[in-house]
């Protein structure tokens, strides 16, 4: 029996390196995250910002989320990439999304090919480290879980037991009561937030989505953040938003970032005037209370929640096509473990 024993040990073992080595086999990364591949309005910086915090292996892949058309990803050599060459990629794709397996280690370069997005900032340099090297650093956190319960068990018991827990309890009531208080402070709004003043990957939805839940009132500020000859914003009346009539136009701002002061209740719009820009879902829409009306905040948001209860269908399948991809092979290949594991089972016992 002892004998059975250790044999079954010895399988779960190689079982659970297999799972691991499975799960970690292959990762996926959305590029840019909720910013999406566009021109970004921090310059290079942000794909570069973001890609400091990933690591990438062979096998992994990017997912270049952009609207066909307005946008494309090449891979470049680092001279190409430097100086924003686009004459001769090593590859190029012009549909979005676009999904790149990364097959080899080493450096990689990926640009923007319409004129001017790649000197705006529409480029990422990344490096990929051998498939193996993904799967090394797996057996330190296995190492440091021995020395956590130690820890843990007296840190926690001490904490516990003294009666400083209902202390910061009490300080805390007090701030709750000034709360109400800032209510009534203007408050500035980055519309977009990361996502900024772009051609948003999912449609109208995506600015919808943003405006819906917040409370604009009048001295508030909206703070649209783009890059300079890339986009605009305008301020336009219902008619002009919802056929995206750029010629009769109420302000027009082509420097960004541009703040523009609420300065009178009611509905606002706004839209992006360069080409089929407002028709691809550069719009916004809002509805502006006055700073003794904190009660009608929530119509804003019935407003624009037809357009909002949407949002999740919307937001789906932009996000939802990279899992499937990177589950897939390793739920198959988690099967074959556990069926293997039950063939041991009945062999040992029967």
């Amino acid at each position: 029996m002892a004998r059975k024993l250790s044999t079954l040990v010895a399988f779960a073992a190689i079982i659970f390196a297999l799972l691991q080595h499975v799960s970690m086999a292959q990762r996926t990364h959305i590029v840019g995250d909720a910013l999406a591949w566009t021109v970004p309005s921090g310059g290079a910086a942000a794909y570069s910002a973001w890609a400091s915090r990933k690591t990438f292996a062979v096998g992994d892949i990017l997912v270049f989320n952009f609207t066909t058309g307005l946008h494309s990803v090449a891979e470049v050599s680092k001279a190409a990439f430097d100086s924003c060459n686009t004459s001769s990629p090593i590859s190029i794709s012009t549909n979005g999304p676009t999904n790149i397996t990364l097959r080899t280690a080493g450096s990689h370069y990926f640009l923007c090919t319409i004129p001017s997005h790649c000197a705006l900032g529409q480029k990422l340099a990344i490096n990929v480290s051998a498939a193996s090297g993904s799967v090394s650093p797996a057996p330190q956190p296995a190492a440091s879980r021995p020395i956590t319960p130690p820890t843990a068990t007296p840190v926690m018991a001490p904490s516990v037991s003294p009666s400083t827990a209902p202390a910061p309890s009490v300080s805390v009531t007090p701030a709750t009561a000034p709360a109400p208080a800032p209510a009534s402070v203007a408050q500035t709004y980055i519309v977009g937030d990361n996502m900024g003043w772009n051609v948003p990957t999912s449609g109208p939805v995506s600015y919808q989505r943003w405006a819906n839940g917040k409370s604009f009132k009048v001295g508030d500020t909206l703070v649209f953040n783009f890059v300079n000859g890339a986009h605009n914003v305008a301020t336009v009346r219902k008619a002009a938003y919802d056929s995206c009539n750029t010629t009769s136009l109420i302000n027009t701002i082509s420097t960004g970032p541009a703040r523009i002061t609420l300065t009178n209740s009611g509905e606002h719009y706004y839209i992006c005037t360069f080409p089929r820009h407002c028709s691809l879902g550069q719009k916004l829409a809002i509805n502006v209370t006055g700073t003794d009306a904190a009660a009608p905040a929530p119509t804003p948001s019935t407003a624009t929640t037809p357009s909002s209860s949407t949002v999740p269908l919307g937001d789906s399948p932009v996000t939802s096509p990279p899992p499937p991809s990177a589950s897939a092979p390793s739920l198959v290949l988690a099967a074959l473990p556990v069926t293997f594991l039950s063939l041991v089972f009945a062999r040992l016992f029967n």
